[in-house]
């Protein structure tokens, strides 16, 4: 019998106790909310931290049985998930709870979709990856696109792009999803064509249309405006999700949709120069990880599980996302979403704690299976998100 609302579980980590800390600043009065994780010390001295009486859950990833048990929604942030996610996940799917996680690994959700999808139609259960800054910004931002779009009468969409402006820092957390991704790959060099894919999360690959996709890892380019772009680490995982979505809603957006993300780095001959090594060295990364001698330096410079920027980082943190679209009849529009506070720590926990409230609450969409924000949340997700100070906007341009 559930008698919680929802369930942090990965409450004593970086990402989860800021999870937590949100919670108990905007739950509403009543919301029965739990914090889960392995350590029940540090559960209490999370919980001692919030001045909150919330029930503790001493619970292993292996065997999540209870969170389910007690639950309506479950919010994990323990990754990397390609290691430790498919035990709650599967429990999840098989009981009819929802679940949201903050995943970026294609590998993962790919195996969750084949795995659980139809399962978790049967039985109910909502399950939402990537519910922070991977993917939410992303995945409204089109959304936003396209039911402006079609509410005006334009059509559907088709060269659509997105550019991220974004000042944050790295945890631990992030580096060790990085790692798992590398380890993964190199375990099972048969998932870098699924990884390579433009489609690789949709629900029926052979039934995706044959447009042209443009490159994951953008060229250095300079947009209309002077800010030099180039390419943006996140988006071979985010544009997958926001194709996902566009297939899930019966190709809402378009059959022509082409959809892209690039990251501003800036004007000027610094913007230029940062844009060219960022373009050099980010496919240099996964080399890095992957090779002994490298890794080794790098474990030892990078942050660790458990550690991420400061309290003052997080708060001087701040992002931009700049999506526009030209439709099939010739508009154009632009859609922004964007908030303070460090975009994967800060603002990544409003995202996810917003998500857990609008599943356990609103009233959203009738469906099941393995989502997307989009499809699963919507504009609810966007009712939220502004209420919490973020901008989500759009516009004819």
């Amino acid at each position: 019998m559930t008698d919680l609302d929802v369930v942090v579980f990965g409450a004593t980590g970086f990402v989860g106790a800021l999870v937590a800390e949100h919670l108990a600043r905007v739950a509403p009065d009543g919301a029965r909310i739990g914090l889960a994780g392995r350590s029940k010390e540090k559960l209490e001295r999370v919980r001692d931290g919030l001045d909150r009486d919330w029930p503790l859950l001493v619970v292993d990833a292996r065997d999540p049985s209870e969170l389910t048990e007690s639950a309506r929604v479950v919010c994990t942030t323990v990754g990397p998930y390609v290691r430790y996610g498919r035990p709650l996940v599967d429990t999840c799917a098989r009981t009819g709870t929802h679940y949201l996680d903050l995943t970026g690994e294609v590998p993962f959700v790919r195996d969750v979709i084949d795995d659980l999808h139809e399962v978790a139609v049967a039985s109910g259960a909502r399950l939402v990856p990537s519910c922070g800054y991977d993917s939410i910004p992303s995945d409204l931002a089109v959304l936003l696109l396209a039911e402006q779009a079609r509410a005006d009468g334009e059509g559907d969409l088709r060269d659509t792009t997105l550019v991220a402006s974004v000042k944050g820092g790295v945890s631990g957390g992030t580096i060790d999803s990085m790692r798992a991704q590398v380890e993964t790959l190199k375990a099972r060099p048969e998932l870098r064509a699924l990884v390579d894919d433009p489609y690789s999360l949709s629900p029926d690959r052979a039934a995706e249309p044959q447009v042209p996709q443009r490159p994951d890892r953008a060229a250095v380019a300079k947009l209309p405006d002077g800010r030099w772009t180039g390419p943006f680490v996140m988006a071979q995982y985010n544009t997958r999700v926001v194709r996902r979505s566009n297939a899930l809603l019966d190709h809402a957006y378009g059959r022509e949709f082409r959809y892209d993300e690039r990251m501003s780095f800036g004007r000027g001959p610094q913007g230029a120069v940062l844009a060219g090594v960022v373009a050099t060295t980010l496919p240099l990364g996964e080399l890095a990880f992957g090779f002994g001698p490298t890794r080794q330096v790098l474990d030892r410079v990078l942050p660790k599980p458990g550690e991420g920027p400061s309290e003052q980082a997080r708060a001087n943190g701040w992002f931009r996302m700049e999506a526009e679209t030209t439709t099939s009849t010739g508009a154009r529009y632009e859609a922004v979403v964007a908030g303070a506070g460090d975009p994967g720590y800060a603002a990544t926990a409003v995202m996810m704690g917003e998500s857990a409230l609008c599943l356990a609450f609103d009233e959203i969409p009738e469906r099941a299976g393995v989502l997307t924000p989009a499809t699963a949340l919507g504009q609810s997700l966007v009712t939220r998100l502004r209420a919490q100070g973020m901008e989500l906007s759009v516009r004819r341009s």
